[in-house]
């Protein structure tokens, strides 16, 4: 019951959190990118992407963070059933969505229910508008590539020149003056992480 009141609650948090007023016009395209994603946010992510109507997204893995199948694989039922849930969130998002896969993914059980979104694999560069963005899951699949406008990544809390660590909050680039806009999770999101000691960030 606790878990679904969660996630009852979570566009509450959109009303009180302001979202930047630049990411609800529509006088420049968006890239909307965001990582290790635990599946009580969903309904959070549904309703920023209602709300911005990003052009893209890029999900640059860990689709159900709060499903550790390194350490789990008995969930694998669990991690399919909420997996599936936040592809047709972002598949009829009408955004052209990448992904690019975790160590929290199952591969198999993605290729399996993704229709309209494209796997990529960590350390990819992909061209959107001109802009180069190289992409991975942990920031060292990215941090030696050069001549890219940005590096996307999550996984852990680490900043790197040029990076964008889409743990630290859900980033937004806007086509085609670059500019960077962020808007946080929601309160508790790293708790169901695992990063039980970064409650409070």
């Amino acid at each position: 019951m606790k878990f679904e009141e969660m996630r009852l609650n979570l566009p509450n948090f959109l009303r009180r959190q302001k979202i930047p007023d630049i990411l609800l016009r529509r006088d420049e395209k968006k890239i909307m990118h965001i990582s290790d994603t635990p599946d009580n946010i969903y309904v959070f992510l549904l309703n920023l992407i209602e709300k911005t109507k990003p052009d893209y997204i890029i999900h640059t893995g860990d689709l159900v963070d709060n499903i550790k199948l390194e350490r789990r694989p008995e969930l694998r039922e669990r991690y399919e059933k909420s997996l599936i849930e936040l592809l047709h969130i972002l598949e009829n998002s009408k955004a052209e969505v990448y992904i690019v896969p975790g160590n929290e993914d199952d591969v198999s059980i993605l290729r399996r229910h993704i229709t309209l979104s494209k796997i990529v694999p960590p350390g990819t560069i992909i061209e959107i508008e001109g802009v180069k963005l190289a992409v991975g899951h942990r920031y060292g699949d990215v941090a030696e590539i050069n001549n890219v406008d940005f590096k996307l990544y999550g996984h852990n809390f680490r900043l790197i020149p040029k990076g964008i660590n889409g743990v630290l909050r859900i980033n937004f680039i806007l086509l085609p003056s670059k500019r960077v806009v962020g808007v946080k999770y929601p309160d508790g999101t790293n708790f169901e992480r695992g990063y039980r000691l970064m409650r409070g960030m």
